[in-house]
């Protein structure tokens, strides 16, 4: 099939989709930005080549993968407290996922391609936040 971009000339539905694709995962990226970024001591930069949220500019807590390897998913990798990746997954297995490199460590991955509600997305990212941060705190040596 044939689509015709603002100047009329002919371009395949293939290269449609991916400019699709990459307004979705602009989308995405914009409210997972907004979601992490409103939360208390957390920023933003770059990590293995996707954007990646961190507390006190350390700790990992959510990473935003787009075609990660091309495996096809808009997705966010997050931390999540025990169990819950069992049970998503079990739960949903369209939209939860065992991300690769993490997952072993009990994150969870989100497909955001899927028709998940934001709110849930966020009290996820919300959980995610929790957990990095208390097992972070709780590491700590006491200064006496």
């Amino acid at each position: 099939m044939m689509a015709y971009d603002d100047y009329g000339r002919e371009y395949s539905s293939s290269i449609r989709r991916r400019a699709l694709s990459a307004r979705a995962s602009a989308a995405a990226l914009g409210r997972t930005r907004r979601i992490c970024l409103a939360l208390p001591e957390t920023t933003e930069r770059l990590s293995h080549g996707s954007p990646t949220f961190f507390i006190r500019d350390k700790h990992t807590f959510v990473m935003f993968m787009d075609d990660h390897h091309s495996d096809g998913r808009l997705a966010l990798w997050i931390a999540a407290p025990e169990g819950a990746q069992e049970v998503l997954i079990s739960a949903d297995a369209q939209t939860f996922f065992r991300p690769p490199y993490v997952g072993h460590r009990g994150w969870l991955g989100v497909r955001l391609d899927r028709k998940l509600q934001w709110d849930a997305v966020a009290a996820l990212i919300d959980d995610a936040y929790a957990v990095v941060a208390a097992s972070k705190t709780a590491r700590k040596p006491v200064k006496r």
